[in-house]
């Protein structure tokens, strides 16, 4: 029985977010547009919604075009091994507290409650680099070798600083488990305050998100892709479902990473108050807990959004010394204030 739930749970949580891929374009554009004074996707589906489906049709109908001298083990492979890592990141994302079905079976909010949940989302986001360096290498293009080789050097670089900024988190709650680090933030502070992270690991969130924002490759840092300067980067030779694949990819990965976000620093699906030793085993608390999780995940989905419409792309120098200069030394910066703060707490207290 618990293999059919588990199952379910998996089928139901990769289906949402390959929607949520598509509602997060959908809402891009509807932004954008307002932001410049324009309509947006106004005619299919009420307010255009069911335009980025009819863009997905459109694209899968398209020719599917393979150049020659392609690599083409590593060219088909490519765009699947884009869009594994960001569906299989998210699994380990809880959204609510686990339930008890037909009496018997303790089923968890999520498709894989592990241990090591930051460890497993680091090492397997990191592997989206390989599709897209198979992509760029196997294409044969000078465009998309140039976009892969820059996606690598940007990758490598905020990954690193991405890491050191989840070690003040993990300090604090002393677990790797991501229903540990929302269960330390499920209380207030000073009686007013809730526990977030993004209160108590200020400087870790702005580092954290500033990687978020390079390892999804949006702008200010989409440098891989850079439409002015490599045509399209890394997909310029794809077409068709390989396209959509890499274009779904893109977008699963900025909810992922919003999923992620709202879970490190804004207690994921917790409110004070909210919760089954408050509230008793009502029916209706799991999907209160969704509903909240999911509104705090949206929440940075928009600030995704805004900032591609509303900053200017960074030089690829910038965008180096950015890194290596200014983030890196902000995560180390906060791991010995961290570090510091809880040895003097420990040693008053």
């Amino acid at each position: 029985m618990m293999i059919a739930i588990n199952l379910v749970k998996v089928l139901i949580v990769f289906a949402f977010v390959q929607a949520m891929a598509g509602l997060t374009l959908w809402a891009e554009r509807r932004l954008s547009a307002l932001m410049q004074d324009r309509w947006g996707p106004n005619r299919l589906g009420p307010f255009g919604l069911l335009q980025p489906l009819a863009d997905s049709v459109k694209l899968l109908l398209k020719e599917d075009i393979t150049p020659q001298g392609v690599d083409r083990l590593l060219y088909y492979l490519a765009p699947a091994m884009s869009l594994a890592p960001a569906l299989m990141t998210v699994a380990v994302v809880p959204f609510g507290e686990p339930v008890t079905l037909f009496g018997q079976y303790v089923v968890p909010l999520q498709v894989a409650d592990i241990h090591l949940g930051i460890l497993f989302i680091l090492a397997v986001g990191s592997l989206e680099i390989y599709g897209i360096v198979f992509g760029a290498w196997a294409s044969n293009n000078k465009y998309s070798l140039l976009g892969g080789v820059r996606s690598v050097a940007q990758m490598l670089s905020y990954e690193l600083f991405m890491g050191g900024s989840l070690v003040g988190v993990v300090m604090l709650t002393g677990s790797l488990r991501l229903n540990d680090i929302v269960a330390s933030q499920q209380h207030l502070l000073w009686g007013w305050l809730p526990a977030w992270n993004l209160f108590r690991q200020p400087l870790g969130f702005v580092v954290f998100l500033v990687a978020a924002f390079a390892e999804t490759n949006r702008l200010p840092f989409d440098l891989p892709e850079s439409e002015q300067e490599l045509v399209g980067g890394y997909h310029t030779e794809y077409s068709s479902m390989k396209f959509v694949m890499f274009f779904i990819a893109e977008y699963a990965a900025v909810f992922t990473m919003s999923a992620l976000l709202a879970t490190v620093f804004l207690g994921g699906y917790g409110l004070p108050g909210l919760s089954v030793a408050e509230c008793g085993p009502v029916w209706w608390l799991p999907v209160a807990q969704a509903a909240v999780f999911l509104t705090k995940t949206l929440l940075f989905v928009l600030l995704f959004i805004t900032v591609r419409w509303s900053l200017s792309r960074l030089r690829y120098d910038q965008l180096m010394r950015l890194g290596w200069k200014v983030m890196l030394p902000l995560a180390l910066l906060n791991i010995v204030v961290t570090g510091t703060l809880m040895f003097l707490w420990r040693t008053t207290g």
